[in-house]
């Protein structure tokens, strides 16, 4: 009997710490890859329907006006995960596929505070922050530093992005299926091996590269590739299936790891170029292969929420969906996302689009869902970013940041779960060159580089004058009230070149 009631006795003293254990939200960060403000119906959308991704929405909040940090994926997901604008850093630039780590693995990420909360934290998808130490890697070995080391317990990723050699999967530190008699190498200075490759062999391809843009070197499942790769046949992926092992990857990390928190960053490659989906949705879209890989998107979210419900844990998860940056059509490779556009306009009412300093750039789909705390139905004008995701759990999980001060994140909790309206007082964004948004005034660094990219067709926002825009009366961006307001932009351009530490 004595036994028995020792036995109570230690499990009251340790029920409240299983059942804070138990209340802590799960979180799931959707990262979406070149996905526009106007690409989703939940954000004006007529041509193309995401009811999945439109329920979230529902679900929770809708930000009308929340970024990413930059206008392209690898300084964005740098913000993302330490906190701090891209500009912090050299070499933060768009990272060809053998690039090595750029995170400091002394840096607190995001995954690491939600480690250091007793969290399992996965990231199953896109990568494209290096890995290894050094260009120069060895692909059949072991691959380090990489997801790990900045704080996830398991990854199963591609290095890169899908345009982009190596074409392969890593679970952990090491390429998946590689054959030790078949060995990897890869080169982004010269042709490695006898591998064709789109430019001498067209014939083989099964999606053309539009001219110029690079998408012509090795081909891997009828695809020219940037960069040149030999070797690992066995371990090399088929387009189609990507989303769909990414995905499995996914919905049974969440079903294996139940009952304790976790942290999933599920970083999803739709709609990246090369947009090459599974059968089941080729043509289904009427928009080309990229409005079907949309589709495709919006179904593997489905797969995920329903997962979540499945197994009783959507009502305590924080779901977050947003894009590392705005949308582009052609972006290397003639897949229909021009021609076959059909009045669908994903760009939204914003100017440019990715690589450009206008809007579009950065103002991207932004929702958060959390049923059991935030109130279903809400949109909001608050200024948010990617960026601030860091500062905001740690201030809900009453943690303390030491180097809070070298942080460019802001704490915005109040306003990720609907309580607040305002945000951000003022956000720096990265492009070809850099803006500075308060209230809604929006202040555009003067910069030399050309006006319009010829490839993509984008406004890229470089202009050799000062640009200013009331963002309030012209979210287009059409109308540079610069020289009629110098007060105005005197205030901005100093507060932005201070802060970019161009003085």
């Amino acid at each position: 009997m004595q036994s028995i009631i020792n036995y109570f006795k230690i499990f009251l003293l340790f029920f409240p710490l299983i059942t804070n254990a138990q209340d802590k939200p799960n979180v799931v960060i959707i990262y979406v890859d070149d996905l526009g403000y106007g690409d989703l119906s939940s954000y004006g959308a007529t041509k193309i329907k995401t009811p999945n991704i439109d329920s979230l929405a529902q679900d929770g909040i809708r930000f009308r006006n929340g970024h990413s940090s930059a206008a392209t994926c690898t300084p964005s997901r740098y913000s993302l995960m330490t906190g701090k604008y891209p500009f912090r850093k050299s070499g933060t630039g768009v990272l060809p596929g053998d690039a090595a780590l750029i995170i400091d693995q002394e840096d607190l990420t995001l995954p690491t505070l939600f480690k250091q909360q007793g969290y399992e934290t996965a990231i199953v998808g896109k990568w494209h922050l290096g890995l290894g130490e050094q260009i120069e890697k060895d692909w059949n070995g072991s691959v380090k530093p990489g997801p790990l080391e900045v704080g996830y317990n398991y990854s199963y990723i591609f290095p890169a992005t899908a345009d982009r050699v190596p074409t392969v999967f890593l679970e952990g530190h090491n390429v998946m299926g590689i054959d030790p008699n078949d060995p990897i190498q890869v080169s982004y200075k010269e042709k490695i091996g006898n591998e064709p490759t789109g430019l001498e062999n067209p014939e083989l391809l099964k999606m053309i590269a539009s001219p110029n843009h690079g998408h012509n070197n090795t081909i891997i499942n009828g695809i020219g590739r940037i960069g040149w790769m030999t070797g690992g046949n066995q371990a090399r992926w088929v387009d189609e299936e990507v989303t769909l092992t990414f995905a499995d990857k996914a919905i049974q990390y969440i079903r294996e790891h139940k009952n304790k928190p976790f942290f999933l960053s599920y970083h999803a490659t739709e709609p990246h170029v090369p947009r090459m989906p599974a059968t089941m949705f080729k043509g289904k879209s009427g928009l080309g292969y990229r409005g079907d890989a949309i589709l495709q998107l919006d179904h593997t979210v489905g797969e995920i929420v329903r997962t979540l419900k499945d197994n009783g844990l959507y009502e305590n998860t924080i779901v977050i969906f947003t894009s590392d940056n705005g949308p582009v059509l052609d972006d290397g490779y003639e897949d229909g996302a021009v021609t076959q556009l059909n009045g669908h306009n994903p760009f939204g009412p914003f100017r440019g689009g990715k690589y450009s300093a206008f809007e579009a750039g950065t103002r991207v789909p932004f929702i958060i869902s959390w049923p059991k705390e935030i109130q279903k139905g809400q949109t909001s004008d608050a200024l948010v970013c990617q960026i601030d995701f860091l500062s905001s759990f740690a201030n809900y999980f009453g943690s303390r940041i030491p180097q809070i001060d070298e942080l460019d994140s802001e704490n915005i909790w109040e306003s990720f779960i609907g309580k607040d309206k305002t945000g951000r007082e003022f956000l720096v964004r990265s492009a070809g060159t850099n803006s500075i948004t308060e209230g809604h005034m929006k202040y555009i660094l003067p910069s030399k580089g050309q006006a319009v990219a010829k490839l993509t067709n984008i406004e890229l926002g470089n202009n050799p004058e000062d640009q200013l825009y009331d963002l309030e009366k012209d979210p287009g961006e059409k109308n540079n009230i610069a020289k009629q307001n110098p007060k105005i932009v005197k205030e901005l351009k100093e507060q932005l070149i201070k802060i970019r530490g161009l003085k």
